[in-house]
């Protein structure tokens, strides 16, 4: 009985992960339909998302109460977010959505590599042969330019950024409720981009969206962040770093499929989108299955 509530519990994990990999693959459609520039849309994603999980925890009748301890670490945590997500930015407006998305595919192998030496644990070949392969599947799909420089650094550094934040929440939602998590570290991801902007002046008339942004930045703050982010960290009490990161990879697959329903251009879709689609795809499902099976022969050695 404990092993099918196990297996429930992972499975439902797993689907919640997949439809908020999902979500995010929406956000691609959203960055490309609002108006103003980057750090200020982050700016915006950001406070709405803090807003709306102020509400959900006092409707909920949540403690935001945690131990004083635990405040810096959320913070500074938020300090990887934002940077994260303004890296990520960056890396489009220094390079291309394809070479950003090939670095940010890194962040499967930057977490095979770091989450062992955080937690004390041995490198898993497998996780870094499955880091390797996912990166192939993500360069096939897309054109991919290696003389972007500055933005290959920027794309790899907000993938790294996004493999350490996952890696400390897989940490923090084992003594915290994921909405707390999140709307600390947001909280901090909104104090950190609020201090960047001050000093680089952005706060200036760009920064007022137009009206046809204001539903878009609604839609991407509340269900494309704080409840994306909320879901995405509680899943962790099941699943490791590396899995949801693994899955997290599927961003990009559902991102251009999503571009092609609204946008058209269902021609560009071509063989080198489906084979790497394939190999991301069979390296997500397959690796929990060879997993298994590499520990069944460890455990009859």
């Amino acid at each position: 009985m404990p092993l099918k509530t196990t297996n429930s519990g992972l499975n439902k994990n797993l689907i919640i992960l997949h439809l908020t990999v999902f979500v995010w693959g929406f956000t691609g459609i959203l960055g490309q339909l609002i108006t103003i520039s980057a750090v200020n849309l982050v700016w915006y994603r950001v406070i709405i998302a803090v807003i709306s999980l102020f509400f959900y925890i006092a409707f909920c009748k949540k403690t935001h109460k945690i131990d004083i301890k635990a405040y810096p670490k959320l913070v500074l945590t938020g300090a990887l977010v934002g940077g994260h997500w303004i890296l990520f930015f960056a890396s489009i407006k220094l390079s291309t959505v394809p070479v950003t998305l090939v670095c940010l595919s890194s962040m499967t192998l930057f977490t095979a590599i770091l989450e062992p030496l955080i937690n004390k644990k041995k490198i898993s070949k497998m996780e870094i042969v499955a880091g390797i392969l996912i990166i192939t599947g993500i360069v096939l799909i897309f054109k991919f330019e290696s003389h972007y420089t500055k933005g290959i650094i920027a794309g790899l550094t907000s993938a790294l950024m996004a493999s350490l934040f996952s890696i400390i929440n897989s940490r923090f939602v084992q003594k915290l409720e994921a909405p707390i998590i999140a709307f600390y570290e947001l909280s901090g991801a909104f104090i950190w981009i609020t201090l960047y902007l001050i000093i680089t002046n952005g706060f200036n008339q760009n920064m007022i969206p137009k009206p046809a942004d204001i539903g878009y930045l609604l839609l991407l703050g509340t269900v494309c962040t704080s409840l994306a982010y909320v879901a995405g960290v509680s899943v962790m009490r099941e699943l490791s770093a590396f899995r949801v990161a693994l899955i997290t990879n599927l961003e990009p697959v559902y991102g251009i499929i999503l571009a092609f329903i609204f946008f058209g251009n269902m021609n560009k879709m071509t063989g080198g989108f489906w084979v790497g689609a394939l190999i991301i795809l069979s390296t997500i499902f397959l690796f929990p299955f060879a997993q298994k099976q590499v520990a069944r022969r460890k455990a009859r050695a």
